[in-house]
C-alpha cells in the first residue's frame, strides 16, 4: 500500500507550482480530484507541442494519477459540488491570485469551516500580504524580480531566463513538503491547517548562499556564466572534439586534475596552490586549463578524471542523457499508454520508497473526463445533474 492511501485531495490549481505538488500527492497514493473551468480548463492544455488537442506537453508533465472534473465555480450550483466534495477531503490546494479564492468559496476559512481537518494549501506569487500581494506570479517574472536573472549569463552578454522554470517547481516542492507537515501534525492534533507558498519566498530560498555572498562583500556580483565565483577551475572547456563541464571542488582535486592534464608546474605556483589563489587569478588560470584540455577529446577527460575522483561530463543535449545507461538503470522514467494519446513517457518522482519500482497509475485526464463518474460517486442522481447542467455548473 502506497503511504498516502486513503487521503483525498481536491485541486483547484493550475499551470505548474500548483499540478507537480499535486502530482507528488497522487504518485503516492493520494486521490485526486483536478477542478478545473469549464470550456479549456486548466491553461497548459493549450501549451504546444500537443499529443492531441488539451494534451500540451507541460500539462502531461504534472498532471497524472489526477481525476478531472469540470466546474463552474463562479455559479452557485458549482460551489455547492466543490463545497460538498471539500467535505470529505483531507487536502485542498488554490494557485489563484489574492482574493479570487474567497470570491469562488474556496478560500481557507469557508473550506475548512466545512471541515475542520482539512489541510488547505494556498500558492500565490508574492504572497497574500505586503504591498506587492495583488500581482500575479510567474516563473520568469520572478526569476527578473528576485534578482536571480542578474546573476545568469556571461558577464557583458544579455539577461537569460533559466528555462526548467526553477521557482515554479521548487515552489510546488515546497508545498509538497508543508502538506506533508501538515499531515503529520494533524495525526498529532486531529485539526488541519493551513500551508501558504509563494514563488518570491521561494526564489529568494534559492538564492541563499547568493544572498549571503552579498551580504559579505557588499556588492553585487558578477555574472559567472558556467562558473562559480567561489571556485576555480569550475566551469566548461573545450576537448578536442566538444565541451566539457569541469567542477575542480577542492584544493586535493587541483592536484589531482594537474597529474592528469600535465600541469604539475603550476600546481604549486602561488598563483594557483590554492582555490582562493585561483579564483584571485581566474583568467590565468582558466586560460591554462583550456591549453590543456583541448588537446585531449572529451572522453579521455570523462574517464581519465573519473579515476582519481574529480567531477567532469560531457555537456549533453537532452537526446543524448535520455540514451544514456545511467537514465534507463535509475528507472526514472516511466511509461505509459494514454487512452486519448499513445504511448507517452514522463519523469517520476526523484526518490524511492522502499526500493519499490516506480509505476504510472492513472494518466494525465481528458478535461472534465471523470466529472460524471465523480457526481455519481457523490450520490448526485440523473435528475440533479441535469439540474447542474441547466445551472451550467457543468458542462
Amino acid at each position: 500500500m502506497k503511504p498516502l492511501a486513503g487521503i483525498k485531495v481536491l485541486d483547484f490549481s493550475k499551470v505548474l507550482a500548483g499540478p507537480l505538488c499535486t502530482q507528488a500527492l497522487g504518485d503516492l497514493g493520494a486521490e485526486v480530484i483536478k477542478v478545473e473551468p469549464l470550456n479549456l480548463g486548466d491553461e497548459t492544455r493549450g501549451w504546444p507541442p500537443f499529443r492531441r488537442e488539451g494534451l500540451g506537453a507541460v500539462f502531461l508533465s504534472v498532471n497524472r494519477n489526477k481525476r478531472s472534473i469540470a466546474l463552474d465555480l463562479k455559479t452557485q450550483a458549482g460551489r455547492a459540488v466543490a463545497h460538498k466534495l471539500a467535505r470529505e477531503a483531507d487536502i485542498a490546494i488554490e494557485t489563484f491570485g489574492t482574493g479570487v479564492a474567497e470570491r469562488l468559496g474556496i478560500d481557507a476559512p469557508t473550506l475548512r469551516g466545512l471541515n475542520d481537518r482539512l489541510i488547505h494549501c494556498s500558492i500565490s506569487g508574492f504572497g497574500r500580504s505586503g504591498p506587492l500581494k495583488n500581482m500575479l506570479g510567474y516563473d520568469v517574472i520572478l526569476q527578473a524580480f528576485s534578482g536571480m536573472m542578474s546573476l545568469t549569463g556571461d558577464e557583458g552578454g544579455g539577461y537569460i531566463r533559466s528555462p526548467i522554470s526553477p521557482i515554479d517547481q521548487i515552489t510546488g516542492t515546497h508545498a509538497f513538503s508543508g502538506i506533508l507537515a501538515a499531515l503529520l501534525q494533524r495525526g498529532q492534533t486531529g485539526k488541519g491547517t493551513t500551508v501558504t507558498v509563494n514563488l518570491f519566498e521561494s526564489a529568494l530560498g534559492l538564492l541563499r548562499y547568493n544572498l549571503q555572498s552579498f551580504w559579505e562583500r557588499g556588492e553585487q556580483p558578477p555574472k559567472c556564466g558556467s562558473t562559480h565565483e567561489a571556485l576555480c577551475p569550475y566551469r566548461a572547456f573545450e576537448a578536442a572534439d566538444g565541451p566539457i563541464m569541469l567542477g575542480v571542488a577542492n584544493d586535493s582535486q587541483w592536484r589531482k586534475f594537474c597529474a592528469v592534464a600535465g600541469l604539475d608546474d603550476i600546481v604549486e605556483h602561488p598563483k594557483f596552490r590554492i582555490n582562493a589563489d585561483r579564483v584571485a587569478n581566474r583568467a590565468e588560470t582558466d586560460a591554462l586549463v583550456q591549453k590543456a584540455v583541448e588537446k585531449r577529446p572529451a572522453a579521455f577527460w570523462n574517464d581519465e578524471l573519473a579515476k582519481v575522483g574529480v567531477p567532469c561530463a560531457a555537456i549533453n543535449t537532452l537526446r543524448e542523457v535520455l540514451a544514456h545507461p545511467q537514465t534507463d538503470a535509475s528507472g526514472l522514467i516511466v511509461k505509459y499508454d494514454h487512452p486519448h494519446g499513445g504511448p507517452i513517457q514522463s519523469v517520476g518522482q526523484p526518490f524511492v520508497l522502499g526500493g519499490e519500482a516506480r509505476d504510472t497509475g492513472l494518466p494525465p485526464p481528458i478535461h472534465g473526463e471523470h466529472t460524471l463518474q465523480i457526481l455519481a460517486e457523490m450520490g448526485f442522481s440523473e435528475p440533479e445533474v441535469q439540474q447542474l447542467r441547466d445551472a451550467r455548473a457543468i458542462a
